[in-house]
């Protein structure tokens, strides 16, 4: 059965760390409104934790604007998700932790108005970002659809945060970018690798001009690029994906061939990886949730 999730992916220039969310929550209401049908809504990387100036300057800016999940501006989105009755992906946002250490962190609020899910970049682009890695990878289920996960610009050039998502059940990796370098044309490669090594679909939307360079797109899981930006304008890319599209391909394989989450067998000895101190265990190599394919 088709399992469609309606998408909008916002390509907008990030808002100041100072800047009151009120001129966010605007903003999301008139895309929802566009697009009444929208479930789910997401923007790119520090959205709403925009800096300027040099990199004390943008520390300095970051730490100003950083807070805890559920301080002040967390309660504000989530009853900005639950007044609209959206699945709100706002992007990442500069989490302070505990004993005040720094996160670039991604959330999700549900359409009740709470806080679903949260992921700290694992990979913070370094040496470039004053951001303690998180220490796992985050999946979560938006019902009757299907499972999602998070990964955050940087962590797509490390073949293992998308590999864990998929392993984890996730159909979707949701990757917020704030890209403003020459290498979004590489990114674009990645968005559609991971998308085909683990047959899922990867939304990989990027800040807009002057700060970004845009070029956020949809991808399909056999690899195919199903609407993308094609510059730096602002924008907003809108699909209906049907999830039920990855139980399709991991079934029959992409291109009607290739079925990797079946690649093993029960009588398949475990492979080492040495590199990680460990190994691929037949057994525990298909991926996990519902919708999970037999061998």
């Amino acid at each position: 059965m088709p399992r469609p999730l309606p998408v909008q992916l916002v390509q907008a220039a990030p808002q100041q760390a100072a800047a009151p969310i009120d001129g966010f929550a605007a903003a999301v209401e008139a895309h929802v409104a566009a697009a009444p049908q929208t479930r789910l809504i997401a923007y790119p990387e520090l959205h709403l934790c925009g800096t300027r100036g040099r990199p004390a300057e943008r520390l300095e800016q970051l730490q100003a604007a950083a807070e805890p999940l559920h301080g002040p501006r967390g309660k504000q989105l989530a009853e900005l998700a639950g007044d609209l009755g959206v699945w709100l992906l706002p992007g990442s946002v500069c989490e302070r932790g505990e004993n005040g250490e720094l996160y670039n962190t991604a959330l999700a609020f549900s359409p009740d108005g709470r806080l679903a899910a949260w992921y700290r970049k694992v990979f913070p682009w370094r040496p470039y970002e004053p951001y303690r890695p998180g220490d796992r990878f985050v999946v979560f289920d938006v019902p009757d659809a299907g499972r999602l996960g998070f990964s955050i610009c940087y962590d797509a050039w490390f073949p293992e945060v998308a590999r864990h998502l998929a392993w984890m059940g996730a159909e979707v990796i949701v990757n917020p970018v704030l890209t403003t370098t020459s290498d979004r044309a590489q990114e674009l490669v990645l968005a559609r690798a991971n998308a085909i090594v683990n047959q899922v679909y990867v939304l990989s939307v990027n800040a807009a001009a002057p700060a970004g360079v845009g070029k956020s797109l949809v991808v399909d899981p056999e690899g195919l690029v199903r609407v993308e930006a094609s510059g730096a304008e602002e924008t907003v890319l809108t699909d209906v994906l049907d999830l039920d599209a990855v139980t399709r391909v991991r079934t029959y394989g992409t291109a009607g061939l290739n079925r990797m989450w079946s690649q093993f067998t029960d009588a398949d000895d475990p492979l080492d990886l040495p590199l990680y101190d460990g190994r691929i265990d037949p057994a525990r190599w298909r991926p996990d949730g519902p919708d999970a394919t037999p061998a």
